[in-house]
């Protein structure tokens, strides 16, 4: 018997195993954190599956989303990234994630960990949310529009309200899966 997934995912190998492996789950590390901030800003305008397919691409050029070298590139390093065919050759999200870099970083130090600041917006605990149909999930939230007006403030790019949900709703800050969905417990 085939289980019943999330509609989004559905007929695409690529975004099925996403679905499966990791939408939703909550995310703890910083680094991981950081590689989902990365890809949700080059997202942002785009599809999700466009993001997927350039994944392998985005972690080798951009040091495996390593995030103190990432806030350290130079010209040359963009200039790099901007040839580079395999990711989005956007000059302000390349500009917006080295700056990105540099104040999760502080967001590190102020807080101990990028992590504890994030999940202190949903109280350490995931919101689990009752989507009967994925298009009926929000595009944004109160908490969303609080995060993102806080990032913002800090300085962060690219990291608008329905960013913001995108993000949350990747790292598992909020469980979207359709009720019915076999994920929807298990997250």
């Amino acid at each position: 018997m085939k289980k019943h997934k999330c509609g989004w995912c559905v007929g695409d190998d690529l975004y099925e195993a996403y679905h499966d492996k990791e939408w939703g789950k909550p995310v703890y590390d910083d680094a991981t954190l950081f590689e989902f901030l990365i890809l949700e800003t080059f997202q942002a305008g785009l599809s999700w599956i466009t993001i997927l397919r350039k994944r392998n691409n985005f972690f080798d050029a951009f040091d495996q989303f390593d995030y103190k070298k990432i806030a350290n590139y130079n010209e040359d390093k963009k200039s790099e990234l901007l040839q580079n065919a395999g990711i989005i050759r956007n000059k302000l999200k390349v500009n917006a994630t080295i700056t990105n870099a540099q104040l999760f970083m502080d967001i590190q130090k102020e807080f101990g960990s990028f992590s504890t600041y994030l999940w202190a917006f949903v109280n350490n605990t995931p919101i689990k949310n009752k989507v009967a149909y994925y298009k009926n999930a929000p595009a944004n939230t109160p908490v969303s529009d609080a995060l993102s007006k806080d990032l913002k403030k800090r300085g962060f790019k690219f990291v608008g309200s329905t960013v913001m949900y995108a993000f949350m709703q990747a790292v598992g800050m909020v469980n979207d899966h359709e009720v019915d969905c076999f994920r929807y417990n298990e997250v």
